[in-house]
């Protein structure tokens, strides 16, 4: 049972601690008292090192849309390692697997690769400043975009500190960021039109680009309204800023990305995690026009864009093959699994007489215990309760054979079958059962 300071994942926390700080190389892993290691996977199966199964609903947040050990991904690297592993050259399946994705991503006419979604959104937070000549971006209020200093602004900023509701204040989601960094990046009201346009109107002389995900992950992949990213792809245009898409999360919603489903075609889009094929990626795409900013052929070059791994073989040739089994009706198949999981998650917190919502689109899933209604980051439930009753939740689940996000997200893979997301809401009722008579007896404040 979970935890247990005997346990070697408990040992290995300790054992980690002394040479990573924290323990490990990624925030987004650890949970109270340690993190469980990972010792091998298969199918949307995940084992620890004390041998415990687990359906895995984390999928490395969304990079595993296969989920673990996908024959065909497996089978391509197996491949290539026989004929390169890395080389400073370019390679073929760097153009197929460029060629896939400028086919099938309206917004996406030419493409270049690099490590991970953060770079992919940096690349082209550059590419807008190079290609308009001004400084300022403009980000959404509770979005988190990647590490890039310009873009980890406003990602969850405290009420003492979020300023006006319509003209949000810049703040800080990390130490290390300067003044001027908060001075360049504009933070825009979630899902508010006539705040955010009148925003991007009065910024425009100096604003390079707006950058948007219209499902946001850290507001439980909450979607953009159709007149909000309208109003915004109107008024970019109008005033010659750029309007990106950071597609890292939200490309998994459908085969022509979520700038398909929305039918708006963004001037750059960023992209990562499920084109690498489980190996680490990141991608940069857009206009010709825009994109020329990094044509070393056109001299003097505007945009240096390198990287020693930028557009590695191995990881090429594993998103080409992920990439490839995403056909329209295996979108399709992943998108009914996710819509059953929203199902059996809602009835089961009506079983069990809690508060709760559950959102999020296509194979992304998020559960709060709250029946406040929310659409943007300020109107998030974030008391106490229930940050205590979702943490109570995902500690159930992993005694029980599932591991979830620990904020209450689920992000689904092909593995999948409709017995295992049944399997998943089976628990989570029984989790939720054991919830209400806690919460109802008054033992947690």
């Amino acid at each position: 049972m979970y935890p247990d300071l005997n346990s070697r994942s408990a040992k290995l926390y300790e054992r980690g601690r002394s040479v990573m700080p924290g323990g490990n190389s990624r925030v987004g892993v650890m949970f109270e008292p340690y993190p469980l290691y990972a010792a091998s996977g298969k199918g949307c199966r995940v084992i620890d090192v004390d041998g415990a199964e687990r359906i895995d609903f984390v999928n490395n947040w969304s990079s595993l849309i296969h989920g673990h050990g996908n024959p065909a991904v497996l089978a391509a690297l197996a491949e290539q390692s026989q004929k390169l592993l890395a080389v400073g050259m370019p390679t073929e399946v760097e153009i197929e697997l460029a060629e896939l994705l400028c086919d099938r991503v309206p917004g996406i006419e030419q493409i270049r690769f690099s490590n991970s979604g953060s770079e992919g959104v940096l690349m082209a937070l550059r590419a807008a400043r190079a290609f308009t000549g001004r400084a300022k971006i403009a980000k959404v209020e509770g979005a988190y975009h990647g590490n890039a200093d310009s873009i980890e602004v406003s990602v969850a900023p405290s009420p003492k500190s979020f300023g006006s509701p319509t003209a949000p204040t810049s703040v800080a989601a990390t130490e290390g960021l300067t003044e001027s960094v908060l001075r360049d990046t504009l933070v825009l009201p979630f899902n508010d039109v006539d705040a955010t346009r009148e925003l991007i109107v009065s910024h425009s002389a100096d604003l390079a680009a707006v950058v948007i995900d219209p499902v946001v992950s850290r507001m439980g992949f909450v979607e953009a309204t159709p007149e909000y990213l309208q109003m915004i792809r109107e008024v970019t245009l109008e005033l010659g800023i750029v309007l990106i898409f950071d597609e890292v999360f939200s490309f998994r919603t459908g085969y022509h990305g979520v700038q398909g489903r929305y039918g708006i075609t963004p001037d750059l889009t960023a992209l990562g995690k499920v084109i690498g094929g489980g190996l680490p990626v990141g991608a940069t795409g857009g206009s010709a026009e825009i994109m020329s900013v990094f044509d070393q052929t056109i001299k003097p070059l505007r945009v240096e864009h390198g990287g020693t791994y930028n557009a590695n073989p191995m990881t090429m040739a594993a998103g080409l093959a992920s990439m490839v089994q995403m056909t329209p009706d295996a979108y399709a198949r992943l998108d009914a699994l996710g819509e059953r999981a929203r199902s059996g998650l809602r009835d089961a917190i009506a079983d069990a007489g809690l508060p709760g919502k559950v959102y999020g689109c296509a194979s992304m899933v998020s559960l709060i215990f709250s029946n406040e209604p929310f659409s943007n980051y300020r109107e998030l439930p974030l008391r106490r309760r229930e940050a205590e009753m979702v943490y109570m939740l995902h500690r159930y689940l992993l005694n029980h054979g599932v591991q979830i996000i620990p904020h209450g997200m689920l992000i689904l893979s092909t593995a999948m079958t409709e017995a295992d997301i049944d399997f998943m809401v089976d628990r989570a009722r029984d989790g939720m059962r054991e919830i209400a008579t806690t919460f109802n007896s008054g033992s947690s404040s």
